[in-house]
């Protein structure tokens, strides 16, 4: 499956990553479980909130997930999120120098 846009990764349980396109108004939504669900004529105003907010998942359950139509499909391959690697290099490199501060004082 070709996706339009990158998506960003979200910090949750259920959902593993979202997109927005503003030109067609849809939210593109990878769950963990491997559904992927779009949500039509969505404003841009309830998009910004929902990658703000400190829960997506509970936001896109409040006020989302039965107030926009959706269409649902299952995928086998994640959409490729926006700055995956670097997230994963920068944390190892955090994780790297906190347990070499820890050794060095031993």
């Amino acid at each position: 499956m070709k996706y339009p846009l990158p998506h960003r990764a979200l910090n949750s349980n259920s959902l593993r990553s979202a997109a927005y396109d503003e030109n067609r108004q849809t939210l593109e939504i990878a769950f963990q479980d491997g559904l992927l669900r779009s949500y039509r004529s969505l404003p841009a105003e309830v998009a910004k909130r929902f990658f703000a907010a400190p829960n997506p998942a509970s936001f896109w359950e409040d006020r989302i997930a039965d107030e926009y139509p959706m269409t649902q499909t299952r995928i086998t391959t994640p959409p490729p999120v926006i700055g995956a690697d670097a997230a994963a290099a920068s944390a190892r490199q955090q994780l790297d120098a906190l347990f070499q501060q820890s050794d060095s004082k031993s």
